[in-house]
């Protein structure tokens, strides 16, 4: 018979657990809000800011605003970060550079619909190879969540007209946007294989550092090119722009998916990607005026399902 200790601390444990999957939750709709805002500065960007450029001033300045918070814990693990080095720019370059400059490189010749069908790829990719890498093996019911949220974002992205599909032109900027999708794959099993002292906080802000220096010769190269569209333009528009990308999708939106990661694995969290049009668009209406659609409110009756779906079995939560 359970003495009055061992129900208390089972009550506690019981709830501390219902408390980190509510939290999880709250992350799992919390990363794709904060990632929407990218796609307004994907819209404002390209006149303002070259794509180096935006990389660089987003992520240092998102290293420093983050960096404030976590000072303490550098002070208290200094000895530590020098053994970080080669992990902290190998996710740089793949999540800060490639995630961060390729994207808007390849938005100058390709359309915005290719984009969303490319990178809704990049769940998939992570998936398979959390299977293979992590042993996070998903189950039947989750692969069907999986591919109902895929049916879902892409009823969204076509609007709703599947003989769309069939129409669809690939140029050269597709590649790019393939690149990135790849990279984000890589970027998100890395992150999840590699342990690392310090904290989601702390981690974030050595990444986004590695990621800003290595990037910072390209966007300087990119400037002395002397060609049009890799020129910056510096004011108001300019630094509002920035300030909004490092602080939503950079700063918020990685910091809640490296944590949302550890909490149920690499494979669910890159579910949240799915979520990106939906926010999107209400983003879109919000700020921009943009209508809503039927096909919105469709996409979001198969992906909400999907993604509940898929992260039904707990996996270290």
């Amino acid at each position: 018979m359970p003495t009055q200790n061992t129900v208390v601390s089972t009550t506690h444990e019981v709830s501390q657990t219902t408390a980190i999957s509510i939290f999880s939750w709250v992350l799992i709709f919390a990363t794709p809000a904060f990632w929407s805002v990218n796609y307004l500065v994907a819209r404002k960007a390209p006149a303002f800011i070259a794509p180096h450029m935006l990389a660089v001033a987003r992520w240092g300045l998102a290293a420093i605003l983050l960096g404030i918070f976590a000072w303490p814990e550098f002070k208290a693990k200094r000895h530590l970060i020098w053994a970080e080095r080669w992990h902290c720019l190998a996710l740089g370059m793949l999540g800060m550079w490639m995630c961060g400059a390729w994207v808007y490189i390849g938005a100058r010749t390709t359309s915005a619909n290719n984009i969303a069908l490319i990178y809704a790829l990049s769940p998939v990719f992570i998936a398979l190879a959390a299977a293979l890498f992590l042993k996070e093996h998903l189950q039947g019911r989750q692969w069907l969540g999986v591919a109902v949220s895929l049916l879902g974002l892409v009823h969204v992205v076509i609007q709703g007209q599947w003989y769309a599909i069939a129409q669809t032109e690939f140029v050269a900027g597709d590649a790019w946007i393939l690149g990135c999708a790849i990279a984000w794959a890589v970027y998100s099993i890395l992150l999840k294989r590699w342990p690392s002292p310090f904290s989601p906080l702390a981690r974030l802000v050595l990444i986004a550092a590695s990621g800003a220096l290595f990037t910072l010769p390209l966007a300087l190269l990119e400037a002395s090119s002397g060609l049009a569209y890799s020129q910056t333009i510096w004011n108001s528009t300019t630094v509002l722009i920035v300030l909004g990308a490092a602080i939503f999708p950079s700063s918020g939106a990685y910091l809640a998916y490296s944590t949302l990661q550890k909490r149920i694995g690499a494979s669910r969290t890159a579910l949240v990607l799915y979520l990106g049009p939906l926010y999107a668009a209400a983003l879109a209406w919000f700020a921009l005026g943009e209508p809503l659609h039927s096909y919105h409110a469709i996409g979001a009756a198969i992906i909400l399902p999907g993604i509940y779906l898929a992260s039904q079995t707990k996996v270290n939560d």
